[in-house]
């Protein structure tokens, strides 16, 4: 059985995709409406990607696959991703 990880371990993933620190921004899960910081969220990297699930109901919110050259990022179980600006 595969141990999950905490959207901690997908930082340095997060971070080539959008060029920040996205472990802060705060995702809606689109099945049980659940808020919170993609830090909380439930990682699982064993795949021939990662899977991110809601740490509330398990619903997968995200999928990432890298190959050579580019990844291909799956959201679709987001409704929002918040991410905070500066000033």
């Amino acid at each position: 059985m595969t141990t999950p990880l905490d959207g901690n371990s997908i930082a340095g993933l997060l971070r080539e995709l959008f060029g920040r620190d996205m472990t802060a921004a705060t995702a809606r899960c689109d099945s049980c409406g659940s808020t919170g910081e993609l830090a909380r969220a439930v990682v699982y990297d064993t795949a021939p990607g990662v899977v991110v699930r809601c740490r509330e109901c398990t619903a997968v919110v995200a999928r990432v696959v890298r190959a050579p050259g580019r990844a291909w990022l799956d959201l679709r179980g987001v409704s929002y991703l918040q991410i905070d600006l500066p000033d």
